[in-house]
């Protein structure tokens, strides 16, 4: 799609408050911060907790209230985070049952990792329809294709 485009559906999608029409990587974006964030019912502490998160989790922010985040994950699921507990340090969540992570950004370039569902990967950088990751294991970085991916 030519980037004139882009900018025209962002645009739309700004003016009709639909962020889902925007990619991941255009919407307010934050991860989480600490070993493990509670995602609750609500803005406040005392609050049901409906999710424990692991750092790095990427999450949209929907709405700002004081010092809390109402946000929403891959899956649709939303609820409120404390702002002291999520940062801006891009990762992404694998959303396809199985990602190949490779050592170049494309098909043609050999599997070294294989991802799976939930998986959070930190995110290196982007290079057209590829992202570059931080690999699970710890050996380096690797490639995955975005369309298996949500985050930035």
């Amino acid at each position: 799609m030519p980037w004139l485009a882009h900018i025209r559906l962002l645009f739309l999608a700004a003016a009709l408050g639909l962020a889902a029409l925007a990619p991941a990587w255009a919407q307010d974006l934050v991860s989480a911060r600490n070993p493990t964030i509670n995602m609750r019912a609500a803005p406040s502490a005392n609050a049901e907790v409906l999710w424990r998160l692991s750092q790095g989790y990427p999450l949209q922010v929907l709405e700002r209230r004081g010092d809390w985040l109402r946000v929403q994950d891959f899956e649709g699921d939303q609820g409120w985070v404390a702002r002291r507990v999520v940062g801006d340090t891009p990762h992404h969540i694998v959303r396809s049952p199985r990602a190949n992570l490779r050592a170049g950004p494309g098909t043609q370039h050999r599997v070294v990792h294989t991802a799976v569902y939930g998986d959070i990967l930190r995110t290196v950088r982007r290079q057209g329809d590829w992202v570059q990751v931080q690999r699970p294991d710890g050996r380096g970085n690797a490639w995955v294709a975005s369309e298996l991916l949500w985050g930035w």
